[in-house]
């Protein structure tokens, strides 16, 4: 039987909000994960249960629902309030957070009617799951509920729908922010130690507060690194990389107006409300930087009371680290090229300012890289730059790793015009399409009789070219 924790409730009352579910009155089960719900120890309950369960109708035994504070930089710009707006924290099992995204109104909607449409819904079980078993740190996909209701959004009603999330926690740099906008440095302290318990557990042998503050900004920034090199390696956008969707985890948190490329651009972006290409596909690295420093901006107060010495300090670590931002994202991309030195930024560099020139498929093309090199590639176009590169790409790679580049390169991705395909059947009451996607997308390396487009770029009156977010 599921056993619940709460330990975020254990918190000062300043951190969030008791708030409970919505009603909905014709809730039905689209999806459950049921691999996960078997690790977290779900099981022995009825489909109808289960509804219930992650409609919000009824909670768990232990469940204690909460709407958590936080604040953050969006666009660059800072809220100091923001919050859980329409999502619910149930509570914790197996150290992981269970959430409920789309469950109606609580203190930090502004205005918003708390609920989510269905395609988000979809969207998201999609895509993060796919990003896990790609090995992308990212929450998870639970469930997904169809409510029954209708709600408004940009383009007119649509259905609406609940997700149930998983995550190793909701822990943002926006947290941080709430507290450090209203300076409020006792609750600071608190999310410091709680922060540490649960995802820096080695920090805690730091008896002394300012070096914990370093210490964890030094983990931080490694932890993220990683992971937008990997967002790189699969040309992932996030769309939006704002403080309250950058979590101390380093785990992929909110997928709303994300996407894989199809033709490939450095400059890409997704997001309809990205107008200056702040998160644009090569703009991620700078913007986590961005992301770290306001986390810093934070911790300031707890590491000196002399804020010029703080900032020193600060300085000092940020500027040994962050280097490695370049660093693993080109390591990555030597991986996917096979390239013996994983220092080798001009020929990956070279690489992707073919495919930007030519408007090639950023997955396709490093999926035919073993057969470029056999000469059996008919996928890039013959050009002077595609000889040259050729030439250099062959004088450095380690012919020994080809053959390996089929597990690093995904043949299926979770494309955008599909997930679009999947949203508007969704919106039929059709979820077959749903399901076989999420099938080909738990073996993304290897070959399936059939892939449901999930291998091809969009044709020409499919190209999506801007994502939405779920409010």
């Amino acid at each position: 039987m599921i056993s619940f924790n709460n330990t975020y409730t254990t918190l000062p009352e300043e951190f969030y909000k008791r708030q409970s579910p919505a009603d909905f009155s014709q809730p039905k089960l689209i999806a459950l994960n049921e691999e996960l719900a078997q690790e977290l120890g779900i099981h022995g309950f009825s489909q109808e249960e289960l509804t219930q369960f992650f409609s919000g109708q009824k909670l768990f035994k232990g469940s204690d629902p909460i709407a958590m504070a936080y604040a953050g930089m969006q666009f660059g710009h800072p809220v100091p309030q923001l919050g859980d707006g329409r999502a619910l924290l149930l509570g914790e099992v197996n150290g992981f957070d269970i959430q409920l995204k789309g469950s109606g109104q609580t203190p930090f909607s502004r205005r918003g009617d708390g609920r989510s449409a269905l395609g988000p819904v979809l969207r998201e079980y999609i895509v993060s799951e796919a990003m896990h078993t790609l090995g992308v740190p990212t929450t998870r996909a639970l469930a997904a509920i169809g409510t029954g209701e209708t709600v408004l959004r940009q383009f007119g009603p649509e259905p609406g729908g609940v997700f149930t999330r998983v995550a190793s926690s909701h822990i943002r740099v926006g947290t941080f922010q709430y507290f450090a906008f209203k300076k409020d440095h006792e609750n600071l302290k608190v999310l410091l130690d709680y922060t540490l318990k649960r995802h820096y557990p080695n920090l805690l042998s730091l008896k002394d507060q300012p070096e914990r503050c370093l210490a964890l900004l030094r983990e931080f920034t490694r932890r993220q690194s990683d992971l937008v090199a990997k967002w790189s390696g699969l040309g992932f956008i996030h769309g939006v990389m704002n403080t309250d969707n950058f979590a101390l985890d380093a785990i992929t948190i909110d997928y709303g107006p994300c996407a894989f490329m199809d033709k490939f651009s450095f400059h890409k972006k997704f997001s309809s409300i990205d107008e200056q290409g702040r998160y644009s596909f090569w703009n991620q690295v700078p913007i986590a930087k961005w992301n770290i420093l306001r986390l810093a901006d934070c911790l300031l107060p707890l590491i000196d009371s002399d804020i010029d010495v703080a900032i020193n300090k600060v300085e000092k670590e940020l500027e040994k680290l962050f280097p490695l931002f370049e660093k693993k994202r080109e390591e990555i991309f030597a991986q996917k090229m096979a390239l013996k030195d994983q220092d080798n930024s001009s020929l990956v560099e070279e690489f992707l300012s073919l495919l930007e020139k030519e408007k090639l498929d950023f997955t396709k093309a490093f999926r035919e890289l073993p057969r470029l090199y056999s000469d059996e590639s008919t996928f890039f176009p013959e050009s002077k730059e595609l000889h040259d590169f050729k030439e250099n790409w062959l004088q450095n790679i380690d012919e020994s790793e080809l053959e390996q580049l089929y597990g690093i390169n995904p043949l299926y991705t979770p494309r955008n015009h599909i997930i679009e395909k999947v949203i508007d059947l969704g919106h039929e009451g059709d979820f077959s399409l749903f399901h076989q996607v999420n099938k080909v997308l738990k073996n993304p390396f290897e070959e399936q009789s059939e892939s449901f487009g999930l291998d091809e770029e969009p044709a020409a009156g499919e190209v999506v070219k801007n994502t939405y977010c779920g409010t």
